[in-house]
């Protein structure tokens, strides 16, 4: 369909050729040579993700999705990982090319938002990382002027926990403790604890005290690899 909610700004019939204007909305989470982010439609100093979040569109690292296309050299660093749970890519570049404002921290991006509909309305993440290409209910995006992470929750009872979008200004480091340093790498991995789970208690944002991220799950059978999709690493 052209479009999945009420109030959505772009589309989800996007087609396959990539275009500088897209107003495409479907993100793809399928490896670290094939993956997107929301960022803002238009450049400018409101375009910070607290304001633009509702109106997001996609960003891919491939030319075959029918979004927009990651500038090549925008992405210094990208880390993929594949758990048993769900799949998550973390990384930074200048997302300045991105059009998301220089100096702004970002906040969290998901498919619930404060009315159901999702931040970006209408958003729709898709991936092939568990099987056959399949739309992903429960994700959450994190985008800041240089810093990203996307997870992805494979469809199952514990899809909603593992992909929680209640820490949306907590950023990358806290909802998905992870590699954050250049380069490009593939690794398979445990898929830790859930963000906000400490034991039996469950933290919320506000609450006065924070307590630490939990460690970076463990990882293995990392490959690397010197580029990634259409963008030439620089």
């Amino acid at each position: 369909p052209d479009k999945t909610q009420s109030g959505q700004t772009g589309t989800n019939q996007c087609g396959t050729q990539s275009s500088p204007n897209s107003t495409c909305q479907n993100s793809f989470l399928n490896s670290v040579d094939d993956f997107c982010l929301y960022a803002p439609p238009e450049p400018g100093a409101d375009s910070v993700i607290g304001n633009t979040e509702r109106i997001e569109v996609a960003w891919c690292t491939k030319s075959n999705h029918g979004t927009r296309l990651i500038p090549p050299g925008a992405i210094k660093g990208a880390h993929f990982i594949q758990t048993p749970d769900f799949v998550q890519v973390t990384g930074f570049g200048d997302l300045t090319q991105l059009n998301v404002p220089k100096g702004d921290f970002g906040v969290g991006l998901d498919p619930h938002g404060a009315d159901g509909n999702g931040n970006p309305i209408g958003g729709l993440v898709f991936s092939s990382a568990f099987g056959e290409l399949e739309q992903i209910p429960e994700w959450t995006n994190f985008m800041s002027d240089s810093e990203f992470c996307f997870r992805a929750c494979k469809p199952g009872p514990n899809a909603a926990q593992l992909c929680q979008h209640i820490y949306d200004v907590m950023g990358c480091m806290w909802n998905m403790p992870g590699n954050y340093d250049s380069g490009f790498d593939t690794c398979q991995a445990d898929t830790g604890e859930p963000m906000g789970v400490y034991g039996s208690s469950t933290f919320f944002q506000g609450q006065p005290a924070t307590p630490p991220p939990h460690p970076a799950p463990s990882s293995s059978n990392c490959m690397t690899t010197s580029t990634i999709g259409d963008v030439n690493a620089v």
